[in-house]
């Protein structure tokens, strides 16, 4: 629990936020009221449009408390190195015992004057990275040039192993007929089940190689704020 001066304290002391793409995050804020008088609050950032806050402005009773949400909006990239420039600023002044509408304040209630309480508490902001397999797995449908890249790579790779796979059999098949001067019905049926295997190795391949998937086109994403 950290104190934002004689009026209110302020938990937690700063705002963290479970970060992730394309989903809406937020954090609750406590402020109580630590005096014997009502007290009103007002809360400001240095990036509206990224986040809700509500309540943004209220009174708390004597030595009550209010529970602020403040919600991140979804955001469509990650922030350099995942850090966070935003700035929130929670103002807090006595107000009279009768002031329980806010529609009743003045204008200047959070304004800077001499003789008048203004306290201010400044907070930051912190995004964690989601790092748990669900997470994980929606990276992975966020991203379908890596997953198409990937499968591309396997599917090479088995290609390739099927054509050195059939030329060593091929090879070995020169041999027995490079050795073999006199007509044996052994060596035909060797042949025969060489030449078989190699069929079925040259069917792999081609069926192999029309199945490998085309590599991704070119996407362009618009984001908006």
């Amino acid at each position: 629990m950290a104190s934002g001066g004689k009026l209110v304290s302020v938990d937690p002391e700063e705002l963290r936020f479970q970060f992730e793409l394309e989903k809406p995050s937020h954090c609750d804020l406590k402020v109580s009221n630590t005096t014997d008088t009502n007290v009103a609050f007002k809360v400001k950032t240095t990036s509206p449009k990224k986040y809700f806050v509500r309540p943004n402005t209220g009174v708390i009773q004597p030595r009550d408390s209010c529970t602020i949400r403040v919600t991140l909006q979804a955001q469509l990239e990650y922030p350099p190195d995942m850090q966070c420039r935003d700035k929130f600023l929670l103002q807090s002044t006595p107000v009279p015992p009768n002031s329980e509408d806010l529609l009743e304040l003045p204008q200047n209630t959070f304004t800077k004057e001499p003789g008048k309480q203004l306290e201010e508490y400044k907070l930051k902001v912190v995004y964690i990275a989601r790092t748990d397999k669900g997470n994980a797995d929606d990276s992975l449908k966020q991203s379908p040039d890596l997953s198409s890249n990937q499968a591309i790579q396997t599917a090479k790779a088995a290609r390739d192993a099927a054509v050195k796979e059939a030329t060593q059999v091929q090879q070995e098949l020169d041999t027995l007929k490079r050795r073999n001067q006199k007509k044996s019905p052994g060596l035909s049926i060797k042949l025969a089940i060489a030449a078989g295997i190699i069929g079925l190795l040259v069917g792999l391949i081609l069926k192999m190689t029309l199945a490998s998937p085309s590599p991704p086109l070119p996407a362009t994403a618009a984001a908006t704020e």
